[in-house]
């Protein structure tokens, strides 16, 4: 289940074991708020299998700002590093199958990291993605179209289009349902995808 952050971190089977070992497994419904807006974030998870939306509260409405599938970790980074209210809430979209890590734990794992500098080196690559997919998340609203930002979408997450449901993806694109609907009736008619 954890063959892909075994692969890009090349620790000892027995230093493995006992991080893996942290973990506790859990399923749970869709629309489980595994973590509110506001709360400080003590726990990091790993999808096995399902979508989780990361999103905030704007003047009573929801606003989605990021997707998460499967072999991903994830937590609000900013509120389990500095212990500050998170930004944002985490949500199931589908049920989920999750592993659950306590912070003290991942903190434990992470000084074997830190000691290592071609694990640290590779660490802070996986973690500079996340900051990149957030950049061009943000950058897409300053330069391109909300036409554009769905085709973005459905050639760089797929499955996001063909799992979560339109109003998610709408908000995620910063258009309303209906808006949404006129963007893939218009490439629909002239043929883009």
């Amino acid at each position: 289940m954890f063959e892909h952050i075994k692969n890009k971190f090349p620790f000892p089977k027995q230093k493995w074991r006992k991080f893996l070992s942290s973990f506790e497994r859990m399923e749970v419904p869709a629309k489980t708020l595994l973590l509110q807006e506001g709360e400080v974030s003590y726990n990091a998870f790993y999808i096995e299998k399902g979508i989780i939306r990361a999103w905030y509260n704007n003047d009573g409405k929801d606003v989605t700002f990021q997707f998460f599938l499967e072999n991903t970790m994830f937590s609000s980074l900013e509120s389990f590093k500095k212990g500050l209210p998170s930004m944002v809430s985490f949500e199931t979209i589908e049920p989920c199958i999750l592993y659950k890590i306590k912070k003290q734990d991942v903190e434990a794992f992470l000084e074997e990291v830190y000691d290592n500098p071609e694990l640290r080196t590779l660490f802070m690559d996986a973690l500079f993605e996340r900051i990149f997919d957030y950049m061009k998340h943000f950058f897409s609203f300053i330069k391109d179209t909300p036409q554009q930002r769905y085709l973005n979408l459905v050639k760089a997450k797929p499955e996001i289009i063909k799992r979560v449901p339109q109003h998610y993806i709408a908000s995620y694109l910063g258009v309303t349902t209906v808006h949404l609907s006129r963007i893939k009736s218009k490439i629909l008619k002239e043929n883009i995808l």
